[in-house]
Parts: C-alpha cells; structure tokens; sequence
C-alpha cells in the first residue's frame, strides 16, 4: 500500500515498486501520471504483470504515454505499442463495492473501454425512465448484483432514490432484487463492453441564470392557500387555442416561443388563488428571471410508487380532435360546385361530399399544396395552407374564399405578384437563390460529383436510336433550362441560354462481352458516370450515354445532369414523361407538336429576386428568425467515428420495407388525428432522434416542392426549397398530443415557405462549419411525386438500382409509398456511421411506429425502441456473469482458510516489520475478543482512526471477525468533519493511536489505543471465534462526497 498522494513529494513510489518488487499495481490515472514523471518509472512498470487503473476517467493520451514508455524501457523484439504488462481499465462506484466492471486494453486501443461486467455483477443503460437503451445510445449506467451497498447511513430518502428496485431483476442472473443510479453517462459499443461518455447534469439554466426550482417551489408554499407546488423547465408554446409547448415551432405573431419556467400547484381552501395572485405572490419574493411563465392548477401531483412526485407525468394539455361527418352531401353553390371539381380531380374521385376531410380521402402536403394553387388560379385569392387543416371541407373552405374575395377591394396585397414572362433586357439573367447557391459550392469543390443526379433505366425491346436522338432534341428545345450554362459578368454570376443545343447519343457497345463481365462493366460506367462533374461554364449541364448490351434489343440508358437545372424526380418527371411522348410520336411517324410553354425557368428567377425584397423578404425573415433562435447548431446523434474537421460527400444506403397493413395503420391514425401521413411519420422520426441523441430540440431539413406559382408545374428546373422543421419533444407528452405540435409546426413552415434556404442561413449568420451543415443535418423527405417513369413504344423498361452513393447530410431519409408499402431509403455519411448501425437504427424506427399506431397515448419517451432479441442480447447475455463464489464464507473466514494452508507465509509488510498469516490471525483474534465485550457485533459499527500500520490490518480484520463493521476516519481530515462523522456513525468503540488522541473528537465512544493498549489484548485467546455475522451483514461503512455539502455514508455488505 503506498503512501498516501499529499506525502508523494517526498516518496517515490517507483522506487517503491523497485525495493519490493511489486508485481500488481492498482491506483488512479491521476496518480499514474505523478509516477510517469519520476526518473524510476520505466523501470518500476517494467517489473509489473497487472497494472490497474481506476476511481476516474483513463484518458486514452495517457495508454499511449505507457506504451510509449515501454519502448523506452528497451523492450527489445517487441512492437512499438506492445505493454510489458497488463493494463486493466476499472470502473466502479463506492457503493457498488469498489469495482463493477473491468477491460483489458490491448496494444491496438483507439478508444478506452470500461469493459464488462465483473462476476456476479449486472450493468444496465438505462434512459430516464428506466427503459434499456439501444447500443450506441447514451444512457445512465445502473448497477446490481453482490457488490451493491445496502444503502446511506441515517439517510432513507438518498437511499430510496439511488437504490432502486431493479425491474428486470426475473430476465437476468442476478441474486439480487436492487439496482444502484450512477449517475455516471455510457453507451454501449457493438461488442457489448461499455463507453464512458460524463455525468447527467442536473443543473437548470435559463437565459444566462442558474436557478434552482426547489426555491421557487419553496416560495409558491408560503401562500396560505397552496398546499403543494413543484417547478420543471420546459419548452412551451402559449396561445389562445393550445398551451402545448413547441419549441421552434413555428407560429402566428400571436404566440410566444421560449424555454420557459412551468409551475404546478395543488390549492387547498374553498377559495382558490388564482395565477395572477400567484404570480404576483411570487414577485414580492423573487426575481423576475425566476417567476414561472405559467402556473397549473392541479387537484393533485401524479406521484411515482415510492410516493415522489413524478415530474414525467405532469399533464399535458388537451388535444382537439377534429369530427367530421361522411355522410354524401352534394354541393349546394356555384363555388361549392367549382370546388368540388377541383377536389374530385386532384383526389380522382368521381364525387365528394362537400362535409368531407380531404386528408381521410386520401390527401397529403403534397396534393394540398396543388389545391391552394388551383384555388388561387380559380377564385384569385392565395388561401394559405393551414387553413386546409383548419377549414378540411369544401363547405368550409368556401366559406374561407367568399371571405377573401369580399375583402379583396381592401386588401389587394393579398394575393401576391402571378408569375408571367419576365422582359429580358439584357443578356444577364439572373440565378435563383437555390442556383446561387450550388453555383457557390461548385467554385468552391468546382469538381465535386456530390449535385450530380443519375439515373439509368434497363431497355428490352427494338430500339430506334435516331428516333430518340430527335425526341431529346425536341425536349431540350422546348426547356430553355437545358440549354443554360453558368458565367460571370461584372463578378456576379448569370445564366446564360443557348439558342439550341445538340446533344449526342454515344453508344458503347458491351454485346460481345460475358454476361457476368458485362454487368460489372455496366455498373462500372454507370459508377463512373456518376461520379464525374459538370463544367457549368461550358456545359452541356446534362449528359446521355446508351450501353448496348444485345444488338438492338438490350440496352442500358444512362442519364445524368447536374442538379442546378432540375429538381431532381418532380423536373426528371416531366424530362422522361415528355422524351417518351415524343418517341412515341416519332416512331408512329407524327411528331408531336407540343404548346409553346407560359414560361420559362429564367423568368421564375427574375420574378423571384424581384418579389423577395422589401415587406415581403422582411417578413418572412422576422419569422424563420423567430422560429430558429437559439436552435441547436447540431443534432448530437451516436457515431461510430468522431466526426472530422472536414466531413466528405461518401455515403452508402441502407433501406427497409414497412408491410402495407402498418402504412394502412399510420394513415389511418392520420386520418383520425388530421395530419398528415408525412406530419405522422416526421414526427415519429423525431421521437426516434430524440431517444438517440437526448435532445428534444429536434430540427430536421424537409424539401418542398417550391412551384406555389400558377404555370410552374409542368416545368423543369430547379425549384425546391428546403424547410427546417424544428420541433419540441420536452415533456414527455403523448405521441398524440406530439402530432399537434409537428402538425403547426409543418403548417407555419408551409406558410412561410418561400424564403429560400440560401437566404435564410445568411439572414441568420450561422457559424458555418465544414463538419456539418448548417442548421440541419438530417433530412427527411415523403415522395408523393411518381417516381420519373419511361414508356417506350414495344420496350419493357426498367429503372435499375443506384451503386453510387454521396451523402450531403449524416443521415437523409426518402419515403416512397408503394402497394409493396413503404420504403424507407436511408443515404448516411460513412464518415460517421457503419452500416450495421443503421440498420438497427431502421429497425427501431419500425419497433417505434408498430408501437404508435397500437397506442398513440402513449409518452414518447416509454415508445418501446429495442426489438426482442435485443433486449434479450442487453438484458440477459451481456450480464450472464453468475459465478460460484462461496457465497457462504465471509472475508474473515476466506483469510482463516489461507492461514490453514500457508501460516508461515508472509501476510502484510510495513516498512522494516512483517507479519505472517499466522500471527495476523491470532492478533486479530485476540483484538475481535476485545472488540466483542464492548458490544461489536453484527451492524455494529466501529470506528478507525490508524495511521498506515501493522495495526490498522490488524485492527480491520479483528472487527470482522468479531462480526462489526469498520467506519474509516482518516486522521489527516479537519477535526470538524471527524466529529460530524463520529456523530453520525455512532460507533460502540473506536480504535485509534495514542498521539491521535488530541485530533479525534471521540464524545461517548469507548476507545482502544493499540500502541499503548495492547498489553491487556495479547492475553486473549487466539483461537477463531464463533460470530453469527453472514454475508448480508455489513463490513464497512465509508464516507463518500454528498451533493447537499456533507459526506454520505455507503453501508457496504460481506
């Protein structure tokens, strides 16, 4: 035993090891770094075999400072990172008896693992409401098994909140029944040894203050009337309709979104306060930073079994349901009339009730969005989106527009500037803001492939290669988009369009090769075709390559352009549906003549920088600056790597069907709920965010459709625009009342939609960083656009699969309804993350939403997350450590028996002085006679104050013998704190040294000084003595650091 660290100046401890010939090393990483710095150190660890580290947190610096050591020492043959001996990571809190878990590092380690669990030991990760967490998740590390203490010394209510029942004490090994709250942070690694990450932070902080609740808690019960009263932080929305909080949810000017101070009381008296009285209760009391933004009157507060006030029940507000009727009733006025047809053909329905809910007939955003253009292009008024949600009938919605349109002479700028062909003065035609954009990232990664779109198509049939020449020809004249190339005049960049563009058609022909080498050369060239940039000064901007697999009848269709000219599936829609239409043409041999388009991509550019200045941009920025303040600049999700300085474009895939009873079932919960199957499906992939990451301020990135404008659908070009969708999932409400949340959220986001991503990142000055993007870095997107669909006159054609992935977000998520189901599409960073990770990231996900639609009462916090085999794997394998260990024997009667074996041997040493197992044993006998006259028994606690000594083993020992429990009372603490210790434990006697006599504050307490005393003991027996004393007795009880200020004490069994 070394010398303790305050006397490590004067004491080398390497020279220690050296004069003893130490062979077992345990101590903390921070002592080890004191022995690295001495002149001894290589050569003392030279001589260890095991070498243990713990008490706190091994930096993986200092393994490397030890390997690096042993090269030093002159380990001839060995690899440079090879440890002369065994380095054994330990983790373990007092009250679990030292230590729970243990690794051996090896001399590869590139992160520092806790390891297992030792014998007869159980470690659980658990979230906060004791629910298994999936491996990679943070979760708070909980212990059972033999090792646990019985609990606090004289401090019931610490004990009942850290030592817990333990709920899956019948699926696993362990004996016994509890489980002790760490409140130490780890995850598990894929191997099932555990990561340390920190400590859970328990502290409040609000706008810059540090505020404890328990005082305004406090402050609230000094009012006669209130009776109980308990104060959590929450993010709230407050309205006049809803009060359910919605972090960065999006909202009207009439609500108010911050983390906000929610007080909860339980009155008594007939005369119930009310908040205002309570709040201005408050004010005489506190400051205004700590007066609760709103107080709830309950009857009373849900508590948890043990009778504590359960924070996570606190309820939430009400939801309000819609009821609509279904009952046919035809529409009753010229509008409603109009309606209807509209409806009936955006829905292809033959007829609709005007009571109907057009999203229980089947409409999502997707088709909403095309029905407020048509009505804008119908009646000449711009009805916003939400209103559908709140208005989802056509008699209501009638209602809506005869408003509008009787307001109209008053409020013109109500319906905003309609799209038409723009005058083009000049040559120097503007981008639009998303093009700028990607104009931007091209001259900064000016050969990147990461805004290349690809697709290629399998082709079965005859096929008349100049036919299709000419078909592309007739597309691409009628699109000036793809005939437009990007440069600079006077530094700004405009677009400039070719009057025509020929584009060939170059056949590689692959007939005469092997079929299996044919297809690797297919994905090859398609790989390859991916992967390869555009110059967007010169272009073409789009390319087109045909593989001719067999003569005439098999052929490969390779198309690929560059993002900044379309859309991706809505532009590559029209692109493919009008080549196919023109093939069919031509090859009936009249080609088509298609209607001159209303407009071109170019004037949606000019018009759009005209619009979007003024009153408009400004109102639209007030909102998004609004709806993201103090939004997380990063979603925290679990890697499996460290995210670099500089995160690249690599990506792979990984994809999962959901059957098409469970998509059957989340549309219909939509339906009952009025959302919509996207809002449905978003916010369960929130929930799912926030089970990963510990976070509920949850922001996701959402494409939309960007084409609000009459006569933009049927064009190509680039007009999506990217919403964040920020939602608060704090307070554990129900999925249900979740959905209310998302579904305002989506709405104000529709609403506000025309701010173009480009501008709002600049408006708000995001920290930019090359390891993420800005203000999202998942994306998540329902196609309700057909997937781009070539038909070709006596061709079978088939789209093939995408090889080539580059991922421009950690995770982008693509949902495409089929009568398969739904397919979910994941492209991830492989920067971050291992495919097996999402792939049970996947399976949660479907473990989450089965559980949704059986209940969407539930809290979104207990959503059940792990499959049965994992809870399984979690649960039951990763503790199976049961061990025979004697459970009978004490650690006195375990010493007896190796007196018996070897009493001779050598026991303890203390500098020039020695004892062996024999006269240890008979001094500690003699000593626990003693030790039983004054009363030492089972539970009994005795106290010592030794200095480092024969003695103190002798005196350890004996009180186990005599079936107490020793009290440690380090004679180096202040003479205060061993008299509030002494206090507190009580001890029947204390063992101690003469010359310690004047720092120990003793009180009642019988005491024993074994330098000056033992002339009296060494004439007791020597034989063992009988105790009744078992393994559930107590054998110590040590003082720990207390979060109130003073030491609690760890009551540690046999």
């Amino acid at each position: 035993m070394g010398a303790p660290t305050e006397q490590l100046r004067d004491i080398s401890l390497s020279a220690q090891m050296l004069e003893y010939g130490v062979t077992h090393l345990q101590c903390t990483p921070s002592l080890m770094h004191m022995i690295l710095m001495e002149p001894l150190a290589a050569t003392a660890l030279h001589g260890l075999s095991h070498l243990l580290l713990g008490g706190e947190e091994l930096p993986l610096a200092l393994v490397k400072q030890l390997q690096s050591l042993s090269v030093e020492a002159g380990q001839a043959g060995r690899d440079d990172t090879t440890l002369p001996f065994q380095l054994h990571n330990m983790y373990g809190p007092t009250e679990t008896t030292i230590w729970s878990t243990a690794s051996v590092l090896e001399s590869d380690v590139q992160e520092v693992s806790l390891g297992r669990p030792i014998a007869n030991t159980q470690v659980y990760l658990l979230d906060t409401h004791l629910q298994p967490v999936p491996i990679g998740v943070a979760g708070e590390i909980y212990l059972g098994g033999e090792g646990l203490a019985r609990g606090y010394l004289n401090q019931p209510g610490l004990t009942a909140e850290r030592f817990l029942p333990n709920p899956y004490h019948l699926s696993c090994f362990c004996t016994r029944g509890r489980l002790y709250r760490t409140g130490d942070v780890a995850r598990y690694r894929c191997d099932g040894t555990l990561a340390y990450l920190d400590r859970r932070d328990q502290q409040v902080k609000l706008r810059g203050y540090r505020i404890e609740l328990g005082e305004i808690a406090a402050s609230l019960r000094t009012h006669p009337a209130v009776q109980e009263a308990v104060v959590i932080l929450r993010k709230q929305r407050e309205d006049r309709h809803s009060v359910a909080p919605l972090a960065g949810t999006s909202h009207s000017p009439s609500t108010s979104l911050q983390k906000q101070l929610i007080a909860y009381v339980v009155t008594e008296g007939e005369e119930r306060p009310t908040r205002d009285e309570l709040h201005s209760h408050l004010r005489r009391q506190l400051p205004e930073y700590m007066i609760p933004a709103n107080i709830v009157l309950l009857d009373r507060l849900p508590l948890t079994p043990n009778g504590k006030i359960d924070r996570q029940a606190l309820p939430a507000p009400d939801q309000h349901q819609l009821h609509q009727s279904t009952e046919m009733v035809l529409p009753q006025t010229a509008l409603q009339e109009q309606l209807a047809g509209i409806w009936t053909e955006l829905l292809h329905l033959p007829q609709i009730s005007i009571h109907s809910n057009f999203f229980e007939l089947g409409g999502h955003s997707l088709l909403a969005a095309q029905l407020m253009l048509r009505i804008q292009t119908a009646f000449a008024v711009k009805v916003p989106l939400r209103s559908l949600f709140e208005a989802p009938t056509i008699v209501e919605m009638a209602v809506i527009i005869e408003r509008m349109q009787n307001e109209i002479g008053a409020q013109e700028s109500s319906t905003p500037s309609v799209i038409t062909p723009q005058k083009r003065e000049s040559s120097a035609i503007p981008l639009s803001f998303a093009q700028e954009r990607l104009w931007f990232l091209d001259r900064l990664l000016p050969d990147s492939s990461r805004y290349v779109v690809s697709q290629s198509f399998h082709l079965s049939g005859p096929l008349h290669m100049k036919a299709l020449e000419r078909s592309l020809m007739a597309v691409i004249q009628r699109h000036e988009i793809l005939r437009t190339t990007f440069s600079v005049q006077e530094e700004l960049p405009v677009q400039v369009i070719a009057p025509d563009l020929v584009l060939q058609v170059p056949v590689i022909d692959l007939h005469g090769l092997l079929a299996a080498e044919r297809d690797q050369q297919v994905k090859r060239l398609a790989q390859q075709d991916a992967r390869r940039s555009f110059d967007l000064a010169h272009g073409p901007l789009l390319r087109i390559h045909m593989l001719r697999l067999v003569a005439r009848q098999e052929h490969v269709f390779l198309f690929t352009l560059h993002h900044i000219i379309a859309d991706g599936k809505w532009s590559m829609g029209i692109l493919l549906r009008q080549l196919s239409a023109q093939y069919q043409a031509e090859m009936n041999g009249a080609p088509l003549s298609l209607p001159a388009l209303p407009l071109q991509y170019a004037d949606y550019a000019i018009w759009q920088r005209q619009e979007l200045q003024g009153e408009v941009l400004e109102g639209l920025f007030t909102y998004w600056q609004r709806q993201l303040s103090g939004a997380p600049a990063l979603l925290e999700l679990p890697t499996d790597r460290p995210r670099p300085a500089e995160q690249s474009d690599a990506g792979s895939q990984q994809s999962l069907l959901l059957s098409p009873a469970l998509l059957q079932e989340l549309k219909r919960m939509s339906q009952r709920e009025g959302v919509t199957l996207f809002m449905t499906l978003l916010a369960a992939f929130q929930v799912l965010l926030m089970r990963y990451s510990g976070q509920q301020d949850v922001a996701v990135g959402t494409p939309i459709a960007g084409r609000g404008q009459a006569g933009l659908e049927n064009l190509i070009g680039f007009f999506v625009n990217t919403l964040v969708l920020r939602s608060d999932l704090s307070g554990n409400p129900s999925f249900r009342q979740l959905l209310t949340r998302v579904r305002e959220v989506a709405l104000q986001a529709y609403a506000h939609q025309d701010l173009p991503f480009e501008k709002l990142v600049e408006s708000l000055q995001v920290e930019r960083s090359l390891s993420h993007g800005p203000l999202f870095q998942v994306f998540f997107a329902l196609q309700n656009v057909p997937a781009p669909d070539v038909k070709l006159p006596d061709i079978a054609v088939r789209q093939l699969e995408k090889e080539h992935f580059t991922a421009l977000f950690d995770l982008s998520l693509e949902l495409t309804e089929s009568e398969r189901g739904l397919l979910i599409e994941v492209e991830y960073s492989t920067d971050l993350f291992d495919a097996a990770t999402i792939e049970r990231l996947l399976g949660h996900w479907q473990v989450l939403l089965e559980a949704i639609v059986r209940n969407p009462e539930q809290q979104i916090e207990m959503l059940p997350l792990l499959t049965p085999r994992e809870r399984e794997q979690l649960l039951v394998q990763w503790n199976a450590t049961a061990k025979d260990m004697s459970p009978d024997l004490c650690l006195h009667q375990l010493i007896e028996q190796q007196v018996e074996r070897m009493s001779e041997g050598i026991a303890v040493v203390f500098e020039e002085a020695a004892l062996t197992y024999r006269e240890l044993n008979d001094r500690a006998n003699q000593l626990a006679c003693v030790l039983q006259r004054t009363g030492a028994g089972p539970d009994v606690l005795v106290g010592v104050c030794l200095e480092r000594s024969l003695e103190l083993v002798v005196g350890l020992l004996a009180i186990l013998k005599a079936g107490a429990a020793y009290v440690p009372l380090d004679p180096s603490y202040p003479k205060t704190r061993l008299a509030w210790m002494l206090t507190d434990t009580q001890p029947v006697v204390v063992l101690t040294q003469t010359h310690l006599m004047t720092v120990l504050p003793v009180g009642h307490a019988q005491v024993i000084c074994l330098d000056t005393d033992w002339e009296r003991i060494v004439g007791e027996p020597t034989l063992d003595l009988e105790s009744k004393v078992s393994p559930d007795n107590l054998a110590y009880m040590i003082y720990t650091s207390g979060s109130t200020g003073k030491p609690k004490g760890s009551m540690n069994t046999q």
